[in-house]
């Protein structure tokens, strides 16, 4: 059965770093194509991975112009295979908030087509970022992106972090607010993820797995422009 993740969430979670780490996972031993669908953030593109991701035999879908200098996108024809060709995974990176989401309600009818259980809408967050820094604003954001999206969030991942700068308290933080949300809504954790070593810190806690689900350990791919400015000034 072919298996559709679509990584929705504010703008900074860390969902693109998720949709490339889910892909390069599953390309382990399936057939998977990776579709950037963000028309909101021109930043972080898949696109600056394509070398990677052929290597790795993903098929990359990415916006029309993207990488090109060009700000204005739109989505290309080829979004159409993730739904018509015989993948094993499909990963969908969507664009932050409600207006970023809209892009997936064009798709609704082929969301709607896949067999049961083959679908999961994951609400990607970071409570370090303001749109998603209490338990009232991540429910109104999840509520205003399942509207624009035409699709039910069927779980959330816990990806808090600070980027570089991320320490035990992150994914501590980020574990009790998302279960809060997830007792008032009904909503499952299906994933907490994080660099290894923190994920291993944080899990040898002893919290309740149920507002854990499964750990995923993350590689970084996607280096901010400053990362590698840093690193240059220490060489």
């Amino acid at each position: 059965m072919k298996k559709v993740y679509v990584f929705i969430g504010n703008y900074g979670s860390g969902k693109t770093e998720l949709a490339l780490n889910f892909a390069v996972k599953a390309a382990e031993h399936r057939r998977t194509e990776l579709l950037d669908i963000d028309m909101v953030n021109t930043y972080f593109r898949l696109a600056e991975h394509g070398r990677m991701t052929r290597m790795k035999e993903i098929r990359l879908v990415s916006p029309n112009y993207a990488c090109t200098g060009i700000e204005t996108l739109s989505l290309p024809a080829e979004v159409a295979s993730a739904f018509a060709m015989d993948w094993d995974t499909v990963i969908f990176d969507a664009g932050g908030d409600a207006v970023g989401s809209t892009a997936l309600g064009r798709y609704h009818q082929d969301f709607m087509e896949l067999e049961p259980g083959g679908l999961e809408v994951l609400n990607v967050i970071n409570i370090r970022r303001p749109l998603a820094g209490t338990v009232e604003r991540i429910i109104k954001l999840q509520q205003e992106m399942e509207l624009h999206a035409r699709l039910k969030i069927t779980g959330m991942i816990n990806n808090t972090n600070l980027a570089q700068m991320t320490g035990p308290a992150e994914l501590r933080d980020g574990y009790e607010m998302i279960k809060e949300v997830s007792k008032i809504t009904g909503v499952p954790v299906k994933y907490t993820s994080g660099r290894k070593k923190l994920l291993d810190q944080f899990l040898a806690e002893g919290h309740d797995p149920a507002y854990i689900g499964t750990p995923v350990a993350i590689e970084t791919y996607m280096h901010r422009d400053w990362d590698s400015w840093i690193h240059g000034l220490s060489d």
